[in-house]
């Protein structure tokens, strides 16, 4: 990465490197501690105890129960302009199988996402906003719990962080291990999908395996049921449309009764969508298959039906603008305005739901383990810490810039 050409954004990236030991220590320190949404206590402190050392204005904690503010006014706030930053704070109940010596050291849990990174990428803006204060007008940093899951942004939200901290826009960033470090992607539309779970409760008549014809066979219906609902998004959703449906755990029975038909069934799935009128429809499709299919065997379904995370949906000129600060510290090769949404998810959309705004994907590559995000070999890539920083940093600068004189 250090080969990479840096521009107008250099200085901050340059002023940031210095510190990039200690960025690296903390990071590495909130890895070797990981703790799940809304658990975040040692992290939660960490970050203060950095955010002080840092010289911030304002540090405010128990926003969305472990969730963090710090404020940093700039030199000037007369444009009475107000910009925030996210990072997430959680890590993942996933059990790590890397043996270097900041591995988690609480069994069941690891950093397998790179909030750590993320975490640690903020506080480096932090120091270097208050350090150089080369802005008019005031930033926000969003320390935030419980992404994976527990929907913190929306939980800070119903706490009052706007009401509090009115920022006119935010951003946000995650580490993306399929794109080369040094690199940037973005869109000005859908970054990631929503996300929704669904439990399908099939009751039937259990009875011996060896008399079927005296039961109504559950099992037969869930079949059809994993079957049909592939037709939902190859049969019903416009193909110029995205959309999944995917069927994850199916509980039925006991393993050591052969010969039991069991009398009841579960499956448990999540569908993934961009669009909300597609998000109608294949819940509408979901429960209508359900029930037409368990029917025609005798039995019956239920459907409970779960929307976790709306889809993240980037604001068409904060993500050019995002774009552009990006190319103004790795030029115009190294940025992807054109990125490939993902069909993951994001609670980071609860917030772009109410205010513009962008959010990023930072390349990291695999590293030595090849593992990407959610893995138990996962980590962070420690050498993008400083363009991380830099490029939050840059985004405050550059959307509250100071008057010429």
């Amino acid at each position: 990465m250090q080969s990479l050409r840096y521009k107008a954004g250099g200085r901050a990236f340059a002023h940031i490197a210095q510190f990039h030991p200690e960025l690296t220590a903390l990071r590495r320190d909130l890895h070797a501690h990981p703790e799940l949404g809304f658990e975040e206590v040692y992290t939660s402190k960490r970050v203060k105890e950095a955010l002080k050392l840092c010289g911030v204005d304002e540090i405010h904690d128990g926003i969305g129960r472990t969730g963090v503010v710090g404020v940093i006014r700039g030199r000037s706030t007369s444009s009475g302009s107000m910009v925030g930053l996210r990072a997430d704070m959680d890590a993942l109940p996933l059990a790590e199988h890397n043996d270097f010596s900041w591995k988690s050291c609480k069994p069941g849990l690891m950093h397998g996402c790179g909030h750590d990174g993320h975490t640690a990428m903020l506080v480096g803006a932090a120091r270097y906003l208050a350090e150089t204060r080369d802005f008019d007008g005031t930033a926000v940093l969003v320390f935030q719990p419980g992404e994976e899951g527990f929907a913190g942004a929306r939980v800070m939200m119903e706490d009052g962080l706007f009401d509090r901290f009115p920022v006119q826009s935010i951003y946000a960033m995650h580490n993306w291990p399929a794109m080369k470090p040094g690199t940037v992607g973005i869109n000005s539309g859908p970054m990631m999908a929503a996300a929704d779970r669904f439990t399908i409760e099939i009751t039937g008549r259990g009875g011996h395996g060896a008399h079927a014809y005296q039961t109504v066979d559950v099992m037969v219906v869930a079949a059809h049921i994993i079957t049909a609902a592939q037709t939902i998004v190859s049969r019903n959703v416009r193909p110029i449309e995205s959309a999944v449906v995917s069927i994850c755990a199916a509980q039925a029975g006991d393993l050591g009764a052969f010969s039991v038909l069991p009398g009841s069934a579960t499956l448990v799935g999540t569908v993934r969508t961009f669009d909300p009128v597609v998000q109608e429809l294949v819940e509408k499709r979901l429960k209508e298959l359900c029930n037409a299919i368990a029917l025609g065997f005798g039995a019956t379904a239920t459907v409970h039906y779960e929307r976790i995370y709306p889809a993240t949906i980037n604001s068409e000129s904060e993500a050019i603008f995002a774009g552009d600060v990006a190319e103004s510290l790795l030029g115009a090769d190294h940025v992807v305005r054109d990125l490939e949404p993902s069909m993951g998810a994001e609670d980071f959309a609860f917030m772009l739901q109410t205010r513009p705004g962008a959010y990023l994907r930072l390349g990291q590559g695999t590293g030595a383990s090849g593992s990407a995000l959610h893995n138990s070999r996962y980590d962070f890539n420690d050498d993008i810490l400083p363009l991380g920083s830099a490029l939050h940093a840059s985004l405050i600068e550059q959307s509250m810039p100071l008057a010429t004189p």
